[in-house]
């Protein structure tokens, strides 16, 4: 892997860095105590092309490489990782599915309006009584004529009260297991579908996050994304990449507490000198600096690998797995040199700590990484 960026690369991440400084690092605090990123903001990442990056121009993508997805999403989780979860679940695990699996009515109908921002997507996978077991789900579709009537609930779905179309996944056949789920492209407007904003979460506070209600929705046949029962296929695939981007906003994530930590050591002064004199001090920023690295080059492999077109799956879990919990280390630690000032939100360090701690919770857990890796080694499966 040849870890030097191109000019092409290198002016993306420029962009986005210049984008993210601009944009959303001022505002970042006061979404975060109003619960709400300003909505122009959609706009603003898809007259850059962040919507559409990877996705085929032909379809109103941006194209690129993945290597330079993974660093516009690591400046935006840097900046404000509400901002990063709209990119990621939009353009991530929607927009780039369809892409994947989807008839060339579905593209074309679907694809331009998600990489302008004209429209958003969301992911409706995980309910009230299934997350990681997600095989389980119990979202039913019921085939009637040549249209589905779809009833049942989804939870913690980002974007969920902005999107205009869900990629949701319900069951379609009497068998257990993943094997009767089916994914299906549902317009957020259709009639039986209700969205409500979850509030009071401990982080990413200034995203949409949502619970849907679906009573009776109905889709016609056409909006079935994929083969009729592949939808778990359809899912997993859609978080192979996912979790490559949740790992990308976490070196962001850690990057930021480097930063903080950096900068806030230089100026603040103890025992006679700033405390960046101080042994331990410079130790928890060492620790910061080594996991900032490490998970780095662990998420810049995996966009290596798909760019490739190599196998990548057990690459990206091992990504998300480090990323995630390195994320927490890193803004715990800077909170740590950040003493008392760390707890309170006139610095950054306790908001970075509060988003970081729930990327081990979603898109697979920790748990479910470690599952999953190990399988992979063995060839055991644990579950």
């Amino acid at each position: 892997m040849n870890l030097e960026l191109s000019e092409e690369q290198e002016a993306v991440r420029r962009l986005a860095r210049e984008f993210t400084e601009r944009e959303i690092v001022p505002y970042a605090a006061e979404w975060d105590r109003a619960e709400s990123v300003d909505r122009a903001i959609v706009k603003k990442l898809g007259d850059l092309g962040f919507l559409g990056l990877t996705v085929p121009e032909e379809y109103g993508g941006s194209g690129g490489d993945h290597l330079a997805y993974v660093l516009v999403t690591e400046e935006l989780g840097r900046g404000d990782s509400a901002v990063r979860g709209i990119v990621s679940v939009s353009l991530g695990l929607v927009a780039k599915t369809l892409a994947a699996w989807g008839t060339e009515e579905q593209k074309r109908a679907w694809l331009p309006r998600l990489c302008s921002g004209e429209a958003l997507g969301c992911f409706g996978l995980t309910e009230p009584g299934t997350g990681s077991d997600a095989g389980s789900l119990t979202t039913r579709a019921v085939r009637e004529g040549d249209a589905y009537v779809i009833s049942g609930s989804k939870m913690f779905i980002t974007n969920g009260t902005w999107a205009d179309v869900v990629l949701l996944f319900a069951r379609t056949g009497d068998e257990p297991g993943h094997r009767g789920i089916s994914a299906f492209l549902v317009p957020a407007d259709a009639p039986g579908l209700t969205r409500r904003e979850v509030h009071g979460k401990l982080g990413l506070r200034g995203q949409a996050t949502a619970e849907l209600a679906l009573d009776g929705v109905r889709v016609p046949a056409s909006a079935m994304l994929g083969p009729e029962g592949k939808g778990f296929s359809v899912a997993m695939s859609a978080l192979a990449k996912g979790r490559m981007s949740v790992a990308a906003g976490c070196v962001g994530i850690a990057q930021a507490a480097l930063d903080a930590a950096v900068s806030y050591a230089a100026q603040r002064e103890q025992f006679g000198k700033p405390i960046a004199h101080h042994q331990l001090v410079q130790e928890l920023i060492a620790d910061i600096s080594v996991d900032v690295d490490a998970a780095r080059l662990l998420t810049w492999r995996v966009a290596d690998l798909i760019d490739r077109g190599r196998p990548f799956a057990t690459e990206s879990s091992t990504a998300k797995l480090f990323a995630s919990e390195a994320a927490v280390r890193a803004a715990s630690n800077a909170l740590q040199v950040h003493g008392g000032y760390g707890y309170i939100d006139e610095y950054p360090a306790g908001k970075l700590l509060r988003d970081a701690r729930v990327m081990t919770l979603y898109e697979g857990t920790s748990q479910i990484q470690k599952l999953l890796i190990g399988r992979a080694r063995t060839g055991v499966s644990a579950f």
